[in-house]
């Protein structure tokens, strides 16, 4: 889906909240993590909230007045490149989204990573010999059913599943930065995850059956200035990545971002 400037008039209107933290980015645990996995200093979250109703059919007009919104185009953090953090900065022509499901409400999703011989029942990962995908060290199984659609392993995953917003986060955290030191064992990989998808998502419960719901809609997002592609980077890298979860009922949109690189100690 794309996204073109200048159709429609614009009805959102958007105010940055930097009140609102995210726990995932205050633990200290996650915080060793990134930096181990060379994320840290390179990954931000941030919260705005909107004023009118959002409905999905809407999702060209409410991206394209996000990213032209002055208060987005202040706020909204990106790093340059020459790794400093800085802001939006101008508005921008065109948007690529692309619309993201978000249905899993448990981890139980990566139970059968210890069913199929890629983790043990102990948690450790099981090893392999090296290999390379896109300059990314392959080193165990696990990587491997992220990365190569020729493993054997990697039909755990259906296509659908890997689209799933809970799968794309466990990949970005298990590939990391340019020197991520990997991790032996999956548990910190499963304990970040599900930090940050409670964090960034909104669910809700049904009051007839009781069973919890996602309500949020996520979008994976490019934008592009007169000069081309501007955000989440000027290069383009499968680990550099901004996602755009809008929550409908309190009206709020939250920002994921990662731009790929060495890791950074200020943040």
């Amino acid at each position: 889906m794309s996204a073109e400037g200048g159709r429609g008039a614009v009805r959102f209107v958007f105010r940055a909240l930097p009140q609102k933290s995210f726990s995932c980015l205050q633990d200290r645990d996650i915080a060793d993590r990134l930096l181990k996995w060379s994320m840290q200093g390179r990954i931000t979250a941030q919260a705005f909230s909107f004023d009118q109703q959002f409905k999905p059919y809407q999702k060209d007009e409410f991206l394209m007045a996000f990213f032209n919104d002055q208060s987005v185009i202040s706020s909204l953090k990106l790093l340059s490149s020459s790794g400093q953090w800085t802001t939006l900065g101008s508005k921008v022509t065109k948007i690529e989204a692309t619309l993201v499901p978000c249905t899993q409400i448990s981890m139980s999703f990566f139970d059968r990573l210890y069913s199929e011989g890629v983790v043990r029942e102990t948690g450790t990962i099981v090893k392999c010999y090296d290999d390379y995908y896109d300059d990314i060290l392959i080193s165990d199984e696990l990587r491997k059913v992220l990365l190569l659609e020729d493993s054997d392993h990697y039909d755990l995953f259906s296509q659908l599943d890997r689209e799933e917003f809970l799968f794309c986060l466990f990949k970005h955290f298990c590939i990391g930065g340019t020197l991520c030191q990997f991790e032996d064992a999956v548990d910190p990989y499963l304990e970040t995850t599900k930090a940050f998808y409670k964090d960034l998502v909104s669910v809700q419960k049904n009051p007839e059956t009781k069973e919890i719901h996602i309500i949020s809609t996520v979008f994976r997002v490019s934008a592009y200035d007169a000069n081309g592609l501007c955000y989440p980077s000027s290069k383009s890298h499968q680990q550099t990545f901004a996602y755009l979860i809008v929550d409908p009922c309190k009206r709020h949109v939250n920002i994921l971002y990662h731009c790929f690189g060495g890791s950074l100690f200020t943040n």
